[in-house]
């Protein structure tokens, strides 16, 4: 028990992209963090269309090289289908500065990636871990931590990072959970053997599908560099009842029903589980508290559909971790002005564009048949994860959305 406890510098609960990225970047500043983590990785998790903005958080950490040695499946844009309509956008034709390329991931080989390089660079991570209590003590704050054998034991650090994802575990502790003002859905999804041969089919993008009958019905198709994809539903909660479907049948008839993807699916071997995730979409009342922070999807996640979770995590990690230097360095910042604020500026650009994809004004501007290059490259850059970059008008005034329909409904 005497080695478990202990005093770090930063404690970072979950050893997922953005526990790993900002138990790194401090590492690199020489501080001693400790990660805890309930998991043994590599384990199974979605999230596993990267944007090209994330590429610039990972090359700050220096975790870059690592995930482009691991062979990935490359990505350089996103597909839109409905029915047998078809566009796409190339990231790299952007509006943004920036990576215009990124990867398709396995989450399970990604995240264990990043967390080897975070041990590398001499962060300790202890697995099978479960955080029950925090509280905050004289210069600090101390964890109280079961491991998987069922001893409990307490570790203490100047500061504590939640980067625990959906498993939320400050704001359940701290009573910081409040209800998302996005519509409840459901996700069911799996991976596949895909044998795609149709060539209207791009490896390189993401194909999100929208259903020809229902526009809040859509589908994701992720291909990954083994032949092999990930494939998901999301659908209205009123839509799926659990306790009376069957999840991989109900998958298959989703897709059957999805135009041109079913004709790509035609040859897909269906040989995993279909798992569901609900009530996915989720809100704190604050994003950080006296020696505490929230990172990513501990703190708020809006939807699937850009798939912009990680890119969120990845840059809350980014400005979290140098919020932290400098208060651990004793320059007292200010939390609101140099960590919530600028990392809520993306999220809400995101949260117009995912309220938009639902009422059907961004739908409208993708299947437009014929856009202004120059528009279609400032959509471009927030599809492609530039969210936070204020120099395009529609990350600066995120409304311009509902005008861009209008025009494109004429």
């Amino acid at each position: 028990m005497a080695e478990l406890q202990g005093r770090y510098d930063v404690i970072v609960i979950g050893a997922g992209p953005s526990g790993s990225v900002a138990a790194t970047s401090l590492a690199n500043h020489g501080y001693r963090v400790l990660i805890l983590e309930q998991q043994h990785f590599p384990r199974f998790s979605i999230g596993e269309s990267l944007l090209p903005q994330s590429m610039e958080f990972l090359e700050q950490a220096g975790m870059l090289q690592a995930v482009i040695e691991s062979g990935f499946q490359h990505k350089n844009g996103a597909a839109f289908c409905r029915g047998h309509e078809y566009d796409y956008f190339d990231f790299r034709q952007k509006f943004s500065d920036g990576w215009g390329t990124t990867f398709q991931v396995q989450r399970s080989r990604f995240d264990k990636t990043l967390a080897d390089v975070a041990e590398q660079r001499g962060v300790v991570i202890r697995y099978g871990q479960t955080v029950t209590a925090v509280d905050q003590c004289e210069g600090g704050i101390t964890v109280e931590v079961k491991s998987e054998e069922g001893s409990v034991y307490h570790v203490t650090a100047d500061f504590l990072l939640d980067g625990s994802g959906f498993g939320r575990v400050l704001p359940r502790l701290m009573n910081l959970e409040k209800a998302s003002q996005l519509g409840t859905r459901i996700a069911l999804f799996t991976h596949i053997e895909d044998n795609i041969r149709d060539s209207r089919f791009d490896r390189n993008k993401i194909l999100i599908t929208v259903h020809p009958e229902n526009p809040e019905i859509w589908y994701w198709l992720i291909p990954f560099s083994d032949g092999r994809a990930s494939v998901g539903v999301v659908l209205p909660r009123e839509l799926f009842d659990e306790a009376s479907q069957e999840q991989k049948a109900t998958l298959q008839r989703y897709i059957s029903e999805g135009g041109m993807l079913s004709e790509v699916l035609a040859n897909a071997v269906f040989d995993t589980p279909v798992r569901t995730l609900g009530g996915y979409s989720c809100d704190v009342k604050s994003l950080y508290g006296e020696r505490f922070a929230l990172l990513g999807n501990a703190g708020e996640f809006l939807d699937p559909v850009f798939s912009s979770g990680v890119t969120i995590a990845l840059k809350s990690a980014t400005l979290a971790a140098a919020t932290v230097h400098r208060q651990l360095q004793g320059l007292e910042p200010d939390w609101e002005l140099e960590y919530a604020a600028p990392l809520k500026t993306g999220i809400d650009t995101f949260r117009v564009f995912v309220e938009g994809w639902y009422d059907g004004r961004l739908q409208d501007v993708i299947f437009a048949g014929s856009k202004n290059e120059s528009v279609k490259g400032m959509i471009s850059s927030i599809l492609a994860g530039y969210a936070w970059d204020t120099r395009n008008p529609y990350v600066r005034e995120p409304a311009r959305l509902s005008t861009l329909a209008e025009l494109c409904r004429l």
